[in-house]
């Protein structure tokens, strides 16, 4: 008789959590915030000798200082915008990675203006043709990705990113051809500039604007609710009746002239002038704002802060220590995103270890039942008048033996999946950590080296000219003597 194997429980399961209250939320990116904070602490008092009190100083006087203030409301607000563009397309599941080329096609179209009309037209009508052209240039580099999507399934990860490359490449065909005297820079253009109120007030309100438009177009128009559908199930879109592709094309309209925008923002009223340097990747940083915000457009303002928060005072921290490394500023980031990004799995799921913790599962559950059961007793007294509340009872208890059937085998694989996906980001995230780390290793070794050489050069050339400041003295003094002798 062949011996059964028993099926043994795995070691833990990843299950989800129902209910997360606000509070609870709030104290554990807090925690990972604060855990963030000692580990990049630590981090830069081993690798650079920084006192940790210096850098948590610096954080804040990078941004809340008086003369750097503005300029971080600035950036945040620049920030925001792009991410504000990228917000719709991401709620469709639309992954538009274009951001970059979208807002600096968007850039060059607005300088083309000023560059051929400046001198043609009053600066409020040239700001709004600039404006306009802008914003189509924008739609235009958005529109063609969104097109393939829609009529071909292309990949749009993919197709946005290549329209990057492509709109650096226009920008350094238009430098090439009308930079001035062989610079290979364009002149700074100040008509139809964007009037500015008190510094970059105007930046600052033309983005409260837009976190206003796009939550009320997502969460209150009816355009929000058919691209959040198509995002959750194409098919289900379908059934109902929505044309998909008409909403993909739609989506990626609002999204490009966003980005044409903040293009325009850039130009006529930052920079005054294009180059291929003029969004600096802000485009994919972007992304991260989106997605530590849970795709909401009001937490969208916090962590854009919180983003420009630590790279500004990470190089404050720098100019005070007199260092000069720009992955210094990355790595900070990148600790604090990975504490967030691992907090908030976290607060989504749980482990639970053996069969212990999944029967005390259950019987929370059944605990649960028993008391929907118990008032659904209490309101057949009046079955008609209570109907409606009798379901919902009857719809909860559903839901609680679904949530305890889930303890299955394929459900507890398909959860197990998704720790293991987390877990492969986690890794690649450590990875690419760890890499600028030792880059940042290496490049002090090699400067402390380097110092070392130097500092033994001038000890050797020092001590080369006092021998030939010693050897010219005594020369001198030789001939002294020797013309006393020919006097006597």
């Amino acid at each position: 008789m062949e011996k059964t194997k028993e099926k043994k429980d795995p070691l833990f399961h990843i299950v989800k959590r129902d209910n997360v209250k606000t509070s609870k939320l709030i104290g554990i990116k807090t925690t990972a915030i604060v855990l963030a904070l000692v580990v990049s602490s630590i981090l830069l008092a081993i690798t650079l000798g920084c006192n940790p009190f210096t850098f948590i100083g610096s954080l804040f006087t990078g941004t809340f200082a008086s003369y750097s203030l503005w300029d971080a409301l600035k950036e945040i607000a620049i920030l925001l915008s792009l991410g504000l563009a990228l917000l719709p397309a991401f709620k469709m599941k639309f992954w538009n990675t274009g951001a970059d080329g979208q807002a600096l096609i968007g850039a060059l179209a607005a300088y083309m203006c000023l560059y051929f009309m400046h001198d043609k037209m009053p600066d409020p009508l040239l700001a709004i043709i600039s404006l306009v052209c802008a914003v189509l240039a924008g739609i235009v580099w958005a529109v063609i990705p969104a097109i393939f999507k829609a009529l071909w399934n292309t990949n749009e990860i993919l197709f946005t990113l290549m329209m990057n490359y492509i709109a650096i490449q226009c920008v350094s065909i238009f430098i090439n051809k009308y930079s001035t005297g062989g610079s290979n820079t364009l002149p700074n253009i100040y008509s139809g500039e964007l009037p500015m109120i008190y510094e970059y007030l105007t930046l600052i309100i033309i983005t409260a604007l837009l976190v206003a438009f796009v939550a009320i177009y997502i969460k209150k128009m009816k355009h929000g609710f058919e691209l959040s559908l198509v995002g959750e199930s194409v098919n289900t879109a379908k059934y109902v009746g929505i044309n998909v592709k008409k909403v993909v094309i739609r989506t990626l309209v609002v999204s490009g002239a966003i980005c044409g925008l903040v293009g325009f923002m850039l130009t006529n009223g930052l920079n005054h002038v294009v180059n291929t340097s003029t969004l600096g990747g802000q485009g994919f940083t972007a992304i991260i704002v989106v997605w530590l915000a849970n795709f909401n457009p009001y937490f969208m303002i916090l962590t854009a802060f919180l983003i420009i928060f630590l790279k500004r005072g990470s190089t404050e921290l720098l100019s005070n220590i007199g260092q000069a490394n720009d992955s210094i500023p990355l790595i900070v980031t990148s600790i604090f995103i990975f504490f967030i990004i691992g907090c908030t799995f976290f607060s989504r799921y749980k482990i639970l270890f053996r069969r212990k913790e999944f029967e005390t599962y259950a019987l929370e559950k059944k605990k649960k039942i028993d008391e929907c059961n118990k008032l659904i007793e209490e309101l057949q007294t009046d079955p008609v008048a209570n109907e409606k509340k009798i379901k919902a009872l009857e719809e909860k208890i559903k839901k609680y033996y679904a949530q305890i059937e889930k303890y299955g085998d394929k459900e507890t694989k398909d959860i197990d999946n998704k720790f293991v996906n987390f877990f492969g980001i986690i890794c690649s995230n450590i990875n690419a950590f760890f890499g600028m780390i030792c880059d940042f290793v290496v490049y002090k070794i090699f400067r402390r080296k380097k110092e070392e050489i130097t500092e033994e050069v001038k000890e050797e050339k020092s001590r080369v000219e006092l021998e030939e400041s010693a050897e010219h003295l005594e020369i001198s003094n030789n001939s002294g003597n020797i013309e006393k002798e020919d006097a006597e």
